[in-house]
């Protein structure tokens, strides 16, 4: 990061400054081990642990300052504040303003991290692009990303996720988005968001803090965003399969292979070949296209960036071993991204199975919501779906003859290769807490 000194980050953060205000740090830290020469080391009192208790050891390990809720007993320079995670966001907001570079801030029910992920490729064809990694993306992740940024970046790209009303805002004070980018809403944290209404509401809680000359890029496949019309006086930019001003035609599913198409803008024809699976990304490469364009990209930089494309973690990962083709999809799950993926398994030859776990935080409707996404897999013709979670018996319920359910995933790993064959096409997905991770590994 930039160079910041003591009193810069004090003042930012409110917090009461015991040392030397001259004294610069070039990185923020909440990790203890990743603390150094230069360090600041944000104690946070988690569930798990006290940061408070390491702040010895970061002063031995040449850590300039700690940011603390109480007085250290070390020997090093701190700034006391009431909370450390709110002084971080503050210290995030400065920090950001250091910048001028071109902010994009992403969110969505499903898919931001891959239209994050698109959005970089093509960017990098022309900027240094600095973009949120792993899931960075919370009201703690946010600031982290933030601090990573360099004097050599041209551009940021920053994934927001959120649970709850009002976290949207504070990740936008934070960002301060040139482009806001929202890929879709769906049925996502309805126990805080109550129905997708909620999560529109939540989501486009981004525009607070949209530069006044800034710009919005929606999906106008998505019903909800679609009523988004205006936000004082910017008119939104929409992308989608039908006519809109970004579009796509002569989309051909390849299978693993990915999907070729073709991407408009005005005049503009891009023919491409997306290198993942699945229908779906068209859109996320018609995103791209929108934000590369508005940048100045050109079309050539544009087409390279998309095919340079890779997925990362758990997302759509074709894993080939001697027995089975398995799509680890593991990373997270709620009923759109499962029935996207769904779609895409269906599309692919040969036996197909699907495993498939809880979908966590959908609130009231829980029940019905996993009922209907088994009730999906069997219309799309899936051969066989392996159900595991006490809300997937709902799942199995919904799909029928040719479904079997497992309480938990240990369960699972013991009994699911008696239902595979050679040759099987298996998508595994659900929530990150089922850890499907362990499933993905024993078939591997």
């Amino acid at each position: 990061m930039k160079p910041i000194t003591l009193s810069e980050v004090a003042r930012a953060c409110g917090g009461e400054l015991h040392g030397d205000p001259g004294l610069q740090i070039t990185s923020i830290v909440t990790d203890s081990r990743k603390a150094g020469e230069g360090s600041l080391f944000a104690a946070i009192k988690g569930a798990r642990a006290d940061g408070h208790k390491f702040i010895p050891a970061v002063a031995e390990q040449g850590a300039v300052c700690a940011l603390c809720e109480e007085a250290p007993q070390a020997d090093i320079a701190y700034i006391l504040v009431e909370s450390t995670l709110v002084a971080l966001k503050g210290i995030a907001e400065y920090y950001r303003s250091l910048f001028s570079i071109p902010f994009i801030g992403i969110t969505g029910s499903v898919g931001k991290t891959s239209t994050k992920e698109f959005i970089s490729a093509v960017l990098a064809q022309k900027y240094n692009v600095h973009k949120t990694g792993g899931n960075f993306n919370n009201e703690l992740g946010v600031p982290i990303t933030l601090f990573g940024l360099e004097e050599e970046h041209e551009v940021a790209v920053i994934e927001m996720g959120i649970s709850g009303f009002g976290e949207m805002t504070r990740l936008s004070k934070m960002v301060r988005p040139d482009i806001s980018v929202i890929t879709n809403i769906g049925y996502c944290h309805l126990e805080n968001l109550g129905d997708r209404d909620g999560v529109l509401r939540a989501k486009t809680e981004m525009f607070t803090y949209l530069k006044d000359n800034g710009s919005i890029i929606l999906c106008h496949d998505d019903d909800k965003l679609r009523t988004v019309t205006d936000y004082h006086g910017i008119t939104p930019t929409f992308y989608g399969t039908g006519n809109d001003e970004y579009h796509a035609e002569n989309i051909v599913e390849k299978g693993l292979d990915g999907v070729g198409c073709t991407l408009i803008h005005g005049d503009t024809r891009i023919d491409v070949t997306i290198p993942t699976m699945g229908r779906h990304n068209v859109l996320n490469a018609l995103c791209a296209m929108a934000v590369g364009t508005k940048l100045g990209l050109t079309p050539d930089e544009i087409k390279r960036g998309l095919e340079s494309f890779q997925n990362v973690g758990s997302r759509n990962h074709i894993i080939k071993t001697s027995y089975y083709t398995i799509i680890d999809d593991c990373y997270n799950a709620n009923p759109t991204s499962t029935k996207a993926g769904l779609d895409t398994l269906s599309k692919l030859s040969g036996r197909r199975v699907a495993v498939l776990g809880d979908m966590k935080e959908l609130g009231k409707d829980e029940i019905a919501l996993h009922r209907e996404v088994g009730a999906y897999a069997k219309e799309l013709g899936i051969d066989v779906l392996i159900a595991v979670g006490p809300l997937s018996e709902a799942t199995a319920e919904g799909f029928g003859e040719g479904a079997y359910y497992y309480q938990n995933v240990d369960r699972c790993i013991d009994r699911i290769e008696r239902h595979l064959h050679p040759d099987d096409t298996i998508l595994v997905k659900a929530s990150h807490s089922m850890q499907f991770e362990r499933i993905v590994e024993a078939l591997s």
